[in-house]
């Protein structure tokens, strides 16, 4: 039996202590003291301090990609001295870094070899990996006998996929947050299932845009990191950048947004990062320009109306 340690305890780090501990040992590092009592397993998770948690064979990390530098900087990464081997490191984290457009895979790339980390992606609401119920992801690295490690320790309801394309998986796992907004905010104004096909599909257009000008694969976008994870997250009230947008058509300011949402929506953040992005590459992102204007504060009816030019 594996022993593995997941950092970071909100919905989605749970969800992913819950499901790996049903095959391995599993120990889970957070900064607030968790509730565990909700994660009955057959090995019971436990909250372990810094030092106990860097004595796992693997590391999931489920931090919020805001978050995300300063975390491996000032806590993570020097933590690690004390390994006398090389870290093996599952990153869960979604999102584009704001101001710098840093992509996850770019944040960890600075402090670990590409050879010690894999990225997860594909649709997965984290309510319903709680329940069991079935679904599939898609572990991504160029270490692939890494990333079927990991795959090895995933429970039978999750069928995982490995895959060489970092970047499709991360441009996918970010852009989807970003078109869910989109999705909310159409439904939010009731423009019909019409209106919703089109934008997913261009939406799906544009995410293959923009990721295939960073050297993506049209093939991951039509899979499960991108497809699959965009319809999920576009269509559904579980989906925190799907809750924003319908709150975004009422034209509420994204600061109220945020504040009765109490949780991190990371497509508001990405959305900034995608349209900077795209402005100093030269890349044609419409939706995703619209979606980072009404945050700002545009009357997303005004957006329509650009939009159907």
């Amino acid at each position: 039996m594996a022993v593995v340690s997941v950092f970071g305890g909100g919905a989605w780090g749970k969800a992913l202590a819950f499901s790996l501990s049903l095959n391995n040992q599993v120990y889970i590092h957070s900064r607030r003291t968790l509730s565990l009592d909700d994660l009955p397993t057959p090995n019971p998770i436990k909250q372990v301090n810094m030092q106990e948690a860097l004595s796992a064979d693997f590391f999931v990390i489920a931090i919020a990609s805001s978050a995300l530098r300063s975390w491996i900087a000032e806590v993570f990464y020097p933590a690690l001295d004390s390994l006398s081997k090389e870290p093996k490191i599952l990153c869960a984290s979604k999102g584009i870094e704001e101001d710098s457009g840093a992509f996850v895979s770019d944040i960890f790339q600075h402090f670990f070899p590409s050879l010690s980390l894999c990225f997860l992606s594909g649709p997965s609401f984290a309510q319903e990996v709680m329940k069991q119920l079935p679904c599939a992801l898609v572990i991504n690295s160029i270490n692939i006998p890494l990333a079927r490690e990991f795959r090895e320790l995933m429970p039978p309801f999750i069928k995982t996929y490995v895959s060489p394309d970092i970047i499709g998986g991360e441009v996918s796992g970010a852009y989807k947050n970003v078109i869910a907004i989109a999705g909310g905010i159409c439904d939010g104004l009731s423009l019909g299932n019409n209106a919703k096909a089109s934008l997913m599909a261009r939406g799906l257009v544009e995410m293959c845009r923009f990721g295939e000008h960073f050297g993506a694969k049209m093939e991951t976008f039509l899979g499960l990191s991108g497809a699959g994870d965009l319809f999920l997250t576009a269509s559904s009230t579980l989906s925190r950048n799907y809750r924003v947008g319908l709150s975004l058509a009422q034209n509420k300011p994204i600061d109220t947004i945020l504040q009765e949402l109490g949780e991190v929506a990371e497509g508001v953040k990405s959305s900034k990062a995608i349209d900077q992005i795209s402005k100093k590459e030269g890349i044609y992102t419409p939706i995703a320009t619209q979606v980072q204007e009404i945050i700002n504060g545009k009357d997303p009816r005004e957006s329509l109306k650009v939009l159907m030019k």
